[in-house]
């Protein structure tokens, strides 16, 4: 096998394991409401925490791996995911999962996206968008695997015997999969271009372009951290089963795996202006039918039109920064613009944990993340069509 092809394999097991487990976190919130009566408010400051963490640690976790490579990058920050995972099995106070979820799974995915997207940006130059797409179908496969195995597990051992066995299984997996990541050697990648072309880090913050980015990451990123998080609640409080409900996340994550594909080679084919646009379309129409929608059937079949388009933005960033700024510093820019992504999409899952506890429906909050969504397919509308960007100015017309 061609070592870029082990690379894709170990991002793919990356973003298998990383997010493939914090759906499953969801899983948790009908038990820790009965057993310890705690709000979806509190429950879901966790993830919102993590999601901050990561942002903020995305910075920091492109330059290192622009610099150092992403093995000893990806490997402790992959040990620290699955020792905080097991940890839960430990709670018995809210504040135990936020420090939790704020230091150790936050930690662990600051890497998850940044570093393996900017790998695989490095080693397939030509085919970025789709590769893109073939990574995070990895984490489909998370999506689908890993919430109904967690709910078996649950079920069968109970839930601290569980969690923890999850831990130990997300320490492994990770640190195996960084094992089998490596930064390309220019001999070794017929399709890159040389690491040094496109804009520095200085160069892109000072255009607007790269402003209008982080804009409309800030505005998609809310709906793609809320609805996952309180999804299988959702279906719960309609009247699902837990099992049936972890199908809504298994049927998120295989629709993803269209989002993925369909969206990464059409980053390639038509451009990421365009691949943008359809997906915030698509995810107008999903949350519109998640407001309408409370019948069981329909309601699957309104989280499938969803999963396209989560798979679809999850894949887009990557390649769309390369498209517009280059490689050279891919990582620290993917990294800033993932940041801003983060900074509303930690607040999402709070506030719609806050209006779950005030109104009893999820509602308003769907309703709220349409009108982002409108906002930022507005601007998407505006951004210019990209050239490459490999002489250190701004290839956009």
């Amino acid at each position: 096998m061609e070592r870029r092809y082990i690379v894709v394999v170990g991002a793919c097991l990356t973003q298998f394991t990383v997010i493939g487990m914090l759906f499953s976190f969801g899983l948790l919130f009908k038990t820790f409401e009965a057993e310890f009566g705690w709000s979806r408010m509190v429950l879901s400051t966790c993830s919102a925490l993590a999601f901050l963490t990561m942002g903020i640690l995305a910075i920091a976790a492109g330059r290192l791996s622009d610099r150092y490579g992403p093995k000893w990058v990806l490997g402790i920050s992959g040990a620290l995911f699955g020792f905080g995972f097991g940890l839960i099995s430990l709670v018995s106070q809210p504040w135990h999962l936020f420090v939790i979820f704020s230091v150790f799974i936050g930690l662990g995915m600051s890497t998850h996206d940044v570093v393996t997207l900017s790998t695989i940006a490095r080693w397939f130059e030509g085919r970025r968008g789709i590769m893109s797409g073939v990574v995070k179908v990895g984490t489909a496969f998370g999506q689908i695997v890993l919430p109904p195995l967690s709910a078996f597990l649950i079920v069968s051992l109970g839930w601290r015997p569980a969690v923890a066995l999850l831990g130990v299984l997300a320490f492994v997996l990770l640190v195996a999969a960084a094992l089998a990541m490596k930064t390309p050697d220019l001999k070794q990648t017929p399709e890159t271009v040389q690491d040094a072309s496109g804009l520095t880090f200085q160069q892109a913050r000072k255009t607007s372009l790269f402003w209008r980015l982080c804009i409309i990451q800030f505005l998609f990123f809310p709906t793609l951290m809320t609805v996952p998080v309180h999804l299988a609640a959702h279906g719960m409080d309609l009247g699902m089963t837990a099992g049936r409900a972890a199908l809504l996340l298994s049927v998120l994550g295989s629709a993803s795996i269209l989002g993925r594909l369909v969206m990464g080679g059409g980053a390639d084919r038509f451009g990421g202006k365009n691949a943008y646009i359809l997906s915030f379309v698509l995810l107008l129409a999903s949350l519109v039918g998640l407001v309408a929608t409370t019948a069981h059937l329909p309601l699957f079949l309104i989280v499938a039109l969803y999963g396209v388009t989560h798979g679809g933005f999850f894949t887009l960033v990557s390649p769309v920064v390369a498209e517009y700024f280059g490689m050279r510093a891919h990582g620290s820019i993917f990294g800033t613009i993932l940041f801003c992504g983060t900074l509303g999409g930690s607040v999402g899952p709070i506030l719609a944990g806050r209006v779950f506890d005030l109104t009893g429906s999820y509602q308003p909050s769907f309703i709220s993340l349409g009108l982002l969504a409108l906002i930022g397919l507005v601007l998407a509308f505006y951004l210019p069509y990209p050239k490459a960007a490999t002489t250190g100015k701004l290839g956009a017309e």
